[in-house]
């Protein structure tokens, strides 16, 4: 059997050395072709398995019942006994005063109170919780990689920042280290006191501008005024948006619809035209954010709602569409989907039946804050996500895993 093996590798070796196989440019492969193909394959696999040295008789015997009662012991054990015991041993090492590494670790344990395990509970969304910008001093004594996580030294636009999400969105920014706010809103008495308190709490340049987004020559010179007074815009946060709810498809009116669609899906190309342009033309990248909603991929239940929901997966498409088209300038473009969050307009009395069943179908069973969108947004306003576009985050409790 030795005497064979060699000649029979050689031949396989000498088979696959001369065989040319076709690039897929050349002109089509026929059956007989392949057919000395493969029997070139199957001779190579042969001298391959004949050309391995052979194992002693010994190490191809099954293993003793000795020899497999230790881990067959072991793999019984392991499945039938858990650790639980009152306390968990731990073991610290800590460099000495001179800041050397030691070998010597101190051993303490700490309790275990399996009942004290807590439950997950929704954040806290308080209104009128104080904002602290983040100082010059502090930014630069972080380190880079959180002093690229914050939005520092930005201008940045929230559309709907009256209330709701763009006004935690517009707080969150100010918080991150902005440079500037600018408020775009249909109502001029809550985004007058919108941007007044944001102001009055951080000292930030902060403006109003009474803006329906609806109105593309509107928000056109709202830009540039924004650029004017504080610089050219960094970032647009674009959370302006209606709905409409628990209307079916087959009543619903058709001037509703496209209000509606003027609204979340016009409104947002216009908004980010707007912005695009103003930065294409100073050379300057930045970073577009849409808010968009979880129902622009599923629909939702027990509602219905088929106009918000088209509108919100045309904003989708708009964000990809508007991201391939303006990564070229350094423009970046990325949606947020929030699932059903709790904002005012969803605290009604007539809506607590329908909260119950959206809960029952979310993981967390719970509505997200209203705050729980801020870091996200601040993320995707940051230069962390330098790399990022064209991307649509879900941030929904879980509720589209189902």
């Amino acid at each position: 059997m030795q005497r064979l093996r060699a000649p029979i590798q050689q031949v396989g070796s000498t088979l696959l050395s001369r065989t040319s196989f076709p690039r897929a440019s050349s002109r089509p492969v026929f059956l007989p072709q392949l057919a000395a193909m493969a029997a070139v394959a199957r001779s190579a696999r042969l001298a391959a398995r004949l050309s391995s040295p052979l194992r002693p008789a010994a190490r191809r015997a099954a293993p003793s019942a000795a020899r497999q009662a230790p881990f067959s012991l072991s793999a019984r054990h392991s499945k039938s006994s858990v650790i639980q015991g009152t306390e968990v041993p731990v073991s610290v090492y800590s460099p000495d005063a001179k800041g050397a590494a030691s070998s010597s670790p101190d051993h303490f344990s700490i309790p275990v109170n399996p009942a004290a395990v807590p439950a997950p509970e929704a954040s806290s969304d308080p209104e009128d919780a104080p904002i602290t910008p983040l100082q010059d001093s502090l930014y630069h004594r972080l380190p880079r990689t959180l002093q690229k996580m914050t939005v520092h030294g930005k201008v940045i636009i929230v559309t709907g920042g009256a209330r709701g999400l763009g006004n935690h969105m517009a707080r969150a920014c100010a918080e991150a280290g902005a440079k500037a706010i600018a408020i775009f809103d249909a109502n001029q008495e809550l985004g007058e006191a919108a941007a007044a308190e944001l102001h009055q709490q951080t000292g930030l340049a902060v403006s109003f501008f009474r803006v329906d987004v609806r109105d593309g020559a509107a928000v056109e010179a709202a830009v540039q005024n924004v650029a004017d007074l504080h610089g050219v815009p960094d970032v647009l946060v674009n959370s302006a948006g209606i709905a409409d709810s628990n209307i079916p498809a087959e009543t619903y009116d058709a001037a509703m619809f496209r209000r509606l669609v003027d609204i979340n899906l016009t409104g947002s190309f216009l908004a980010a035209q707007a912005v695009g342009r103003a930065l294409i033309a100073a050379r300057r990248p930045g970073s577009i954010i849409l808010v968009a909603s979880m129902s622009g991929s599923v629909v939702n239940y027990p509602q219905e709602q088929s106009c918000y929901n088209a509108s919100k997966a045309g904003v989708v498409q708009l964000g990809r569409s508007l991201a391939a088209e303006w990564a070229k300038h350094g423009i970046r473009v990325n949606c947020i989907s929030p699932g059903y969050m709790d904002t005012a307009l969803n605290k009604v009395p007539a809506l607590d039946a329908q909260k119950k069943i959206w809960k029952s179908l979310t993981p967390q069973a719970r509505l997200g804050a209203a705050d729980e969108l801020n870091g996200l947004c601040v993320f995707l306003a940051s230069d962390a996500s330098s790399f990022m576009t064209g991307s649509n985050v879900i941030i929904d409790g879980g509720y589209t895993l189902y």
